[in-house]
């Protein structure tokens, strides 16, 4: 085993201009070809790399005559530089040659490239989270300027191409990831630096446009999709792609698909600028008579239907589905049924196992779909039934808040009953990535700052209060507790009385430290 050296290790840049590093001193790296020979071996660091690859890689179609001399003389030179301590005649540890070639050994972490590669797969491996957003910023923070700067040729400027798109593509996922992140109102200049920087790339240019519908600018976005659209039709004679087309197109109608999903619909005063709603266009007589007869639930029983599979959990929505299917004679419904009836079933065989195991999970994940589904599937029915039999479209915004409202008791209905699987699917959490709808409900013990300070009512200040305050006291009992301390006022709690809640942490709490007296005993702290 070869004894380490004594000298610190070397630390080498490629990610802007060419240095090496020992501690906090740069090395002198000598004239411009040697330099050029160290940037062959740190492409290929750990590899090893033929003498004539070298020689095509610095020189060219201009190569010197004793080529494999002029090598030698510069791999001499950077093993005085990188490894002062060596004796003249001792195998060196860092330049090593063999039949293959020359091997630069570079340690993991001491080559600012190959950082950079790490940290883009730790962002992959992380997913779409704020911690792959981190590892990104981090990856993209290692960039001094242009790669291997100062040195030409075809070899070295196929490398920077390779490295500059690399760079691209970290700028462009971060970009996406901190967008779905709610982050767009922080990302738009950055955005418009990076589409200067890069003019022909679409995905940025698609980031900007959406970050600035997102942050209320329509006018800028369409602007900025003007802008892309002349850019291209003026450097290459061709139309923007099908995904910014598209973007356009949902921009033009307010698609609310564009909203971000860190950012929930919850209960506000009416916008500055509302999106007007989409024209109704009234349906011609023979098209209405051609409209069959519905029947038509009394009140009474169109609420008692909607409340069905919230008050039984779910056990009882195929029988009114089976209700409505009969008075309909409809084979749709009829099948509808028949599935809820299936989902409950597979609850009651997965919890009459006896045992736990993965399948409680599912059991319980078909009652909530009974619950949930159910409720939303008979509201839209008994409404639609009734808009249908008074010939008149259904109020789309009274729909989506009634859904929005039992969304909302399904899921505090799951914190009451079963709150592991509730803290499972992050009801609550609008800044986690998740797959169960809550209504938007938001935790004041769980959601950051950013969170808070989007509420209406809420400013930033305030919302850095609530946080600093639920790390000192460990969390809020209740949402009346921002109301006692004094961390909002009461008309603003009472306004989102509808979306606030507080979320117990289920953490055990750690046991009291003890120091010891001087009698022998342990006092707690």
């Amino acid at each position: 085993m070869t004894e380490p050296s004594p000298a610190a290790p070397v630390r080498f840049e490629i990610l802007g201009p060419l240095r090496a590093w020992r501690a906090d001193t740069e090395l002198d790296l000598g004239p411009g070809k040697q330099r050029a020979v160290l940037a062959v071996l740190l492409l290929n660091a750990n590899r090893p790399t033929p003498t004539a690859r070298i020689v095509d890689a610095v020189w060219g179609d201009e190569p010197p005559e004793n080529g494999v001399n002029v090598v030698q003389k510069y791999i001499a030179g950077l093993r005085r530089i990188l490894e002062p301590g060596r004796s003249p005649r001792a195998p060196g540890q860092l330049l090593t040659l063999t039949e293959a070639g020359y091997t630069l050994v570079v340690p993991p972490g001491r080559l600012d490239a190959e950082v950079f590669t790490d940290h883009v797969t730790r962002a992959r491996t992380a997913g779409r989270t704020a911690d792959a957003a981190g590892y990104l910023r981090g990856a993209l923070a290692l960039w001094r300027g242009e790669p291997l700067a100062g040195l030409r040729g075809p070899y070295f400027d196929a490398a920077r191409e390779r490295l500059a798109e690399d760079r691209a593509a970290a700028v462009e996922e971060r970009a996406r990831i901190e967008l779905d992140l709610g982050e767009h109102a922080r990302l738009v200049p950055e955005l418009s630096r990076l589409v200067a920087e890069f003019p022909v790339r679409e995905e940025l240019r698609y980031l900007l446009i959406l970050a600035l519908y997102r942050c209320g600018r329509q006018a800028e976005a369409l602007a900025a999709y003007q802008s892309a659209r002349e850019f291209l039709a003026e450097e290459f004679g061709v139309e923007p792609g099908e995904r910014l087309r598209q973007l356009h197109l949902a921009i033009l109608r307010s698609d609310r698909a564009l909203a971000p999903y860190a950012e929930p619909p919850m209960p506000a005063p009416a916008p500055v600028a509302p999106a007007p709603p989409p024209p109704f266009i009234p349906a011609a007589p023979a098209a209405m008579a051609a409209v069959p007869r519905v029947w038509r639930p009394p009140p009474a029983l169109r609420a008692l239907a909607i409340a069905v599979p919230l008050l039984s959990f779910g056990f009882l929505t195929w029988a009114a589905l089976a209700f409505f299917a009969a008075r309909r004679r409809s084979r749709a419904l009829g099948l509808a049924s028949a599935g809820y009836f299936l989902l409950v079933a597979v609850f009651a065989f997965t919890m009459g196992t006896g045992s736990e195991s993965a399948w409680d999970n599912v059991g319980m994940l078909a009652l909530l779909l009974t619950m949930v589904g159910g409720t939303v599937h008979l509201a839209v029915l008994v409404l639609g039934t009734s808009a249908r039999h008074q010939n008149a479209p259904p109020d789309l915004d009274t729909l989506r808040s009634l859904e929005l409202r039992i969304r909302r008791e399904q899921a505090l209905t799951l914190l009451d009953h079963y709150p592991p699987i509730a803290r499972e699917l992050r009801i609550g959490r609008p800044d986690l990535s998740r797959v169960f709808n809550d209504g938007g409900l938001v935790d004041i013990n769980g959601v950051p700052e950013h969170v808070l300070a989007a509420l209406p009512g809420v400013t930033v200040p305030q919302a850095q209060q609530i946080v600093a305050r639920r790390r000192v006291t460990g969390g809020f009992a209740s949402v009346e507790d921002l109301i006692t301390y004094g961390l909002l006022p009461v008309p603003v709690v009472r306004a989102l009385s509808d979306v606030l809640i507080a979320v117990a942490d289920d953490t055990p709490a750690a046991a009291p430290a003890t120091e010891p007296t001087t009698d022998g005993l342990a006092l707690p702290h």
